[in-house]
């Protein structure tokens, strides 16, 4: 196994722009408590409604309302609907990197209602 490689790719995905953009909305997002909370808050709601969704479950009407607030909310501030839409490109990146590697090594990631 190259380990060399590895942190080759460490190394670039870390000064990739995708990257140097998430750190730097996240600096700013992250100089007010208020909006650091709100966003703790959506991640751990957004988790809940993935976790339900994949059980075929459904979240309480009011965390469910809860977690469409904050969304609105967070969506609707530049510098917050901006991060967020950047760690999620980070994510997908990250995500496709992951799916290149197992593929080569023969590993497939079967979720339900992932394909």
């Amino acid at each position: 196994m190259n380990y060399d490689a590895a942190h080759a790719l460490a190394k670039q995905i870390k000064e990739s722009e995708e990257v140097r953009e998430y750190q730097r909305l996240k600096e700013i997002v992250e100089e007010s408590e208020t909006t650091r909370a709100l966003i703790k808050e959506y991640k751990r709601l957004q988790m809940a409604v993935q976790m339900a969704a994949m059980s075929g479950s459904q979240l309480p009407s009011e965390e469910m309302s809860r977690f469409q607030q904050i969304s609105s909310l967070l969506y609707a501030g530049t510098d917050t609907s901006q991060y967020l839409m950047a760690e999620m490109r980070l994510q997908q990146s990250l995500a496709d990197i992951y799916n290149i590697i197992a593929k080569a090594s023969g590993i497939t990631l079967e979720l339900p209602g992932i394909e």
